[in-house]
Parts: structure tokens; C-alpha cells; sequence
């Protein structure tokens, strides 16, 4: 019961990942991604090791197609997963099990590829990728809004975010040319509209972002905020 799309900023090498699920935390299991070398969400019945291994794969210059095969064929039970991958170029790959729960549908588009399981309706993937080839702005603004575009096909399952029943968790996740994310934001459980507090999120974390960029790299250039021993 997860819906997720990846992309790629054209301009940046941004590579970003955006996810909602009705299961708790569905950030600490499913989005993967390694600066300079793409980002994987694995989901349906999920199994956090492919996601470090298809970057490996691909940082040894794999395709997401061959990277996404292979991780599969290492580990079996194929038929239950569902993966998808974006590369540092804006390549992509998705593959969808046989054994994938209720209405499933994944599709690649500009720099971008979405899937989702459990889903009201395939159109649900369909108006994330359209709203994020679409949307203005930077990468996470585009991921959002493909997120809200989700919601918004739903139709009478608005409050469950596109799935065949409400939806719990959300995470967003970016990385840039640093080994760290620079935006990694989770939502772990909300009763409902996970989707509206990780944009809440990231409107509070946006003004912030580089100055927590600036006090890594050189302290001596670290903006105050005034909380205690920040003088």
C-alpha cells in the first residue's frame, strides 16, 4: 500500500526520492539514495537490502535495468517486490512482481519514474508523473507536487492518498554532490494527511537548508539560530 516516484533536476544533478504508505516509517525502509549514483525505492513486500545493492551496482556502471535484474536474481522472491530505479544521467527502470498486492502500476517519464500497489486506481501513478514533469520550482517542490497530485486522483479516497485505504507515513529525500542527504524528511505516523505534514516539513526546513549546508563545511561561517549553546 505504497506509492513513490523518483526524479532527477536536469539543472542541479539533484536526485530525489518522495513515498507515502500506509505502513509506519515507510522512510526508514524503502527510499535509497547515494549522491552521484541514482536512487532506488524498493516496495510492496519490501526488502531493504536491494536498495543499497542496486547502488552499488550501479556505481560500478551497471544500467538500472541490469542493476534492477540482478538484485532481484541475488536475492529471489522476486515476484513479490516492486523497485525502481533512477541513475545519476536521469535514466530509469521499474519492475512490478506477479504476486504485487491489488491494482499496481508503475511508468517512467522525463527524468522521472513512479509506482505505487494497493492502489484506487493506475491513474494515481499517471498524475504524479504529469504533475511532476509539469511543476515549477526546485527538485523537492516537483516531488511534492506529484505527491499532492496523488492525493488529488484519488478521487473519493482523497484522505487515502490514492491507495486502497488511508495513508500513514511519508518521506522525502534528496541528495546533491554531498555523501549526505541534504533534505531528509519523515513523517513516521500521522492519523491522516501524511503528505500535508511532510510539506509542512519541508516549507519550515526550505529557508534553513543551506545554512545547515554552510555550518557542516565550515563552522566558522555557521549561521545563529539562538538555540541554547548556539551563541
Amino acid at each position: 500500500m505504497t506509492f513513490s516516484i523518483l526524479g532527477r533536476c536536469s539543472e542541479t544533478g539533484m536526485l530525489g526520492v518522495a513515498i507515502s504508505s500506509s505502513s509506519i516509517a515507510v522512510g526508514a525502509r524503502c527510499p535509497w539514495l547515494r549522491a552521484g549514483v541514482g536512487a532506488v525505492s524498493t516496495q510492496n513486500i519490501t526488502l531493504p537490502a536491494l536498495g543499497p545493492q542496486v547502488l552499488d551496482l550501479l556505481q560500478t556502471g551497471a544500467s538500472p535495468t541490469a542493476a534492477v535484474r540482478q538484485a532481484l536474481d541475488g536475492n529471489g522472491y522476486g515476484q513479490f517486490r516492486q523497485l525502481l530505479v533512477i541513475d545519476s544521467h536521469g535514466a530509469t527502470a521499474h519492475f512490478t512482481g506477479s504476486e504485487a498486492l491489488g491494482v499496481h502500476h508503475a511508468r517512467a517519464g522525463e527524468q522521472c519514474v513512479a509506482a505505487g500497489n494497493l492502489l484506487t486506481s493506475p491513474k494515481v501513478i499517471d498524475a504524479m508523473i504529469d504533475a511532476f514533469e509539469q511543476a515549477g520550482g526546485g527538485l523537492p517542490d516537483r516531488l511534492l507536487a506529484a505527491m499532492h497530485a496523488a492525493v488529488a486522483a484519488g478521487g473519493e479516497a482523497v484522505a487515502a492518498g490514492g491507495e486502497a485505504g488511508p495513508v500513514h507515513s511519508a518521506a522525502l529525500s534528496v541528495v546533491s554532490d554531498l555523501i549526505w542527504p541534504v533534505i531528509d524528511l519523515r513523517v513516521d505516523w500521522a492519523s491522516a494527511n501524511p503528505i500535508e505534514e511532510l510539506d509542512e516539513l519541508w516549507r519550515a526546513y526550505e529557508p534553513q537548508m543551506n545554512d545547515y549546508i554552510v555550518r557542516a563545511l565550515d563552522p566558522t561561517k555557521a549561521p545563529k539560530y539562538g538555540v541554547p549553546g548556539d551563541e
